[in-house]
């Protein structure tokens, strides 16, 4: 009761954002982080509650990303087409990633993510005639619901929030149901979840599957959002690294996590990125120092995440208030 009750403070709050805030950079660093944490809770699917530690899910993401961004540009039909192509695909694809690799654990299976993202990133960049290649694909704005054209940021706001809301309560419903009890047995000691008759592989792959698709369809929403896509950035390990830190500094395999993680990790970076943007060449990378620092020290001294660093301080404020 006490996290869903985080839950509605913290979603509650983003709703409330845009009927008193009018700024319209602090309106984009709310998206932001919703849409982050929204894609860090969909790779919590597999990395927290699975226990399968993915560093290519921006292969999904990137799917997502050019599947609307192609059916908005090439095609000119709706975007929300190209979502659920590109949820699709992505499922498609981590059925199959998930089954090849069902057998590998630790690095080599987060090697086996990372090659699978390359091999995206080098069909998008080479494949030019379709994707236009390293210089990517603008993608036009064209007002209206049906084209996610949205040219108020508060629309966005509510938009992002209703993306993170689904993926949030898929995770509530994975601490509650059957798979989730024996996804966590897999997470915590596969080979005796297996000795008890639970079908671990089978339950890894459709984790994936799971996973891909949520993650791809963020992946849509940010495309139409930014209006711009390409191959080094979609597919890039430094986006799949940002999902796995979000959601390990804000607590693995909790349903809250990831969105603490993206509170801290987007509003430090947009705020240390706008601090020193303007600074000398060599001094304008000084926000990135700072910024590893910082994660050093928090994942150093909190280091079981935000979310049950938070609910235990939670419950010692009610025990001392209570005695």
């Amino acid at each position: 009761m006490r996290r869903h009750l985080a839950a509605a403070i913290v979603f509650g709050a983003a709703a409330l954002a845009p009927t008193v805030i009018e700024d319209a950079y602090l309106l984009d660093s709310l998206v932001l982080i919703l849409m982050w944490g929204a894609v860090s809770a969909a790779w919590n699917v597999a990395g927290g509650y699975a226990g399968q530690l993915s560093l290519g899910h921006a292969a999904f993401f990137g799917l997502g990303a050019y599947s609307a961004a192609l059916f908005a540009t090439r095609w000119e039909l709706s975007p929300w087409i190209g979502l659920l192509v590109g949820a699709v695909l992505s499922t498609g694809a981590g059925l199959v990633i998930g089954y090849l690799s069902n057998r590998l654990r630790g690095p080599y299976f987060a090697l086996a993510t990372i090659a699978f993202a390359q091999v995206l990133q080098i069909v998008a960049s080479r494949w030019r005639g379709f994707t236009r290649g390293s210089e990517g694909i603008p993608v036009p704005f064209r007002p209206g619901f049906w084209t996610l054209g949205f040219a108020n940021k508060a629309t966005w706001v509510y938009l992002t929030l209703g993306v993170a809301l689904l993926i949030y309560l898929v995770e509530v419903y994975l601490e509650v149901s059957r798979m989730g009890y024996r996804l966590a047995g897999v997470r915590e000691d596969e080979d005796a979840a297996q000795a008890v008759g639970i079908a671990s592989r089978r339950l890894k792959v459709v984790a994936i599957a799971i996973s891909a698709a949520l993650t791809s369809v963020c992946g849509s929403f940010w495309a139409q959002y930014v209006g711009f896509v390409d191959p080094a950035y979609v597919f890039s390990i430094d986006l799949s690294i940002l999902f796995a830190l979000n959601t390990i500094i804000g607590g693995l395999g909790t349903a809250l996590g990831p969105f603490y993680g993206s509170v801290l990790i987007t509003s430090l970076e947009t705020f240390l990125r706008a601090k020193f943007s303007g600074l000398a060449a060599g001094l304008s990378s000084m926000y990135l120092i700072i910024y590893g620092c910082l994660l050093i020290v928090v994942v150093r001294f909190v280091p079981q995440g935000l979310a049950l660093w938070l609910g235990q301080l939670l419950r010692r404020r009610i025990g001392v208030a209570r005695a």
